[in-house]
């Protein structure tokens, strides 16, 4: 007999807190913590890229103009510029779409990065949610959306499980009239970008949403940009207020999309992956503290659920270290923390505080 459990569909809570991000975690009294809270590479902007973004401070007088930084985006992903659109960083792609696109049964695929919801929320709309399930590994089955959805986003790799989903299965959730957001934000930390959709001009109603702040260190400065249909950008397009990118994000953006940048972030990948990798050795060790890590993970970042996690939590807090609670995603709760790759020292301290962190009594 078949035992399996589809993920569950339901309507949204009001009760989750979706603007909490990891920021939140290093703030006021956080700020000298070693982070392990925010999924921004660490030790970024590279010194070169520092360099560009100031050298376009001398075209401040000038109002900003997108056009090769479009262009650029748009070779590098074999694409017309028609289907770019270049936007402050991907949280503004998201209230773009919820605002310009007429919709009326979106459906976020939880757990993952709550702007999109709480976009469409303030948008007016009532968002359905899939909840995938940790006894699939947070893996989605394309059947569990449905059928009437006329939106649907999800994340690949997935903010915070770090699934990596196929693409092809992705791609099974397209139909006629429906708009389907894959939010790629941390596709360029995954070795090879292997199933990535970004490019792909077959999928009907595909909206790829990429960031170059994770990668490249540029939070501060937001930068992202949309590809899509040309129908799909002109709609977002006029959505957007004018001039909606700095200079400095667009010398950034021309300059994090040619090839000795896509080179440095392909060997960052790897790089990302090996210390992932002995992270995860590491947290093997806290088995009998009842400590599990979702997985495969595929992103810089891993999701572990813990007992007494709110309490862990405060103590590594207290002991210098800052981490990402969970329960503020749909589908997970407070056993749940997200973590941040780092190198392998910072790695290697954090699992000591968290050997302290984890004995100490509930």
């Amino acid at each position: 007999m078949d035992t399996h459990t589809p993920p569950r569909t339901e309507g949204p809570a009001v009760d989750l807190d979706l603007r909490h991000h990891g920021d939140a975690e290093v703030r006021d009294d956080g700020s000298t913590l070693v982070d392990l809270a925010v999924n921004v590479r660490a030790d970024t902007p590279p010194a070169w890229l520092r360099e560009h973004v100031a050298a376009s401070l001398g075209s401040l007088a000038a109002y900003p103009d997108g056009r090769a930084a479009r262009a650029a985006v748009a070779a590098r992903h074999g694409l017309p510029v028609e289907r770019v659109l270049l936007t402050a960083g991907a949280a503004e792609a998201f209230v773009l779409l919820a605002r310009a696109l007429k919709v009326s049964r979106p459906v976020v695929v939880h757990p993952q990065f709550t702007e999109p919801e709480a976009a469409l929320r303030d948008a007016g709309h009532t968002v359905g949610r899939v909840l995938l399930r940790e006894a699939d590994g947070f893996r989605l089955d394309a059947a569990a959306v449905p059928e009437a959805a006329d939106l649907v986003v999800i994340g690949n790799p997935t903010n915070p499980t770090s699934v990596l989903h196929p693409a092809a299965t992705i791609a099974e959730l397209a139909r006629p009239g429906r708009t389907l957001v894959v939010d790629e934000a941390f596709m360029d930390a995954v070795p090879g970008e292997r199933e990535a959709l970004a490019g792909r001009t077959d999928v009907p109603g595909l909206v790829v949403l990429r960031s170059l702040t994770k990668t490249w260190g540029l939070a501060g400065l937001r930068i992202g940009y949309v590809l899509a249909a040309p129908e799909t950008i002109a709609e977002l397009e006029r959505a957007q207020p004018l001039w909606p990118v700095s200079t400095p994000a667009l010398a950034a953006a021309e300059a994090c999309v040619a090839p000795r940048a896509r080179a440095e972030a392909a060997h960052a990948a790897h790089r990302i992956a090996a210390d992932r990798a002995h992270l995860v050795a590491g947290l093997a060790e806290f088995a009998a503290h009842g400590l599990r890590v979702a997985g495969p993970a595929a992103g810089p970042f891993v999701l572990v659920r813990l007992p007494h996690a709110t309490a862990v939590r405060h103590r590594l807090r207290g002991l210098g270290y800052a981490v990402r609670r969970g329960d503020t995603f749909p589908g997970l709760g407070a056993e749940w923390l997200r973590l941040a790759v780092r190198d392998r020292a910072t790695t290697d301290g954090f699992l000591r505080a968290l050997g302290r962190a984890a004995a100490e009594p509930a």
